[in-house]
């Protein structure tokens, strides 16, 4: 849900402004140019805001990956136990009616 009415949507945006204030602050104190090299081979400059900016956006894309890699799992194995379970049903099914 995007789009929260009442009491609890005008918190959330509240938490959102809050949020969006703070993260002005921090970029406007952290820009300052550092420089980032990878031994010998790799030098790269860049804003300070931006670089830990990069770094938070691969750890959501981390996590998400993490979480979409779960979720797959978890989903193949309720399609086995659905597939189970009605088997199971059937074979009980199939062992009432023999008995009678």
């Amino acid at each position: 849900m995007l789009y929260r009415s009442g009491p609890s949507g005008r918190i959330h945006r509240a938490g959102g402004g809050v949020l969006f204030v703070a993260l002005l602050f921090l970029s406007l104190q952290n820009s300052e140019l550092v420089t980032v090299r990878f031994y010998h081979w790799f030098s790269w400059q860049a804003p300070l805001i931006f670089l830990l900016l990069i770094a938070f956006a691969a750890g959501v894309a981390a996590g998400l990956l993490a979480s979409l890699v779960r979720s797959a799992r978890l989903r193949r194995q309720l399609g086995r136990l659905r597939k189970e379970h009605r088997r199971a049903l059937a074979s009980a099914t199939q062992t009432r009616a023999d008995s009678r």
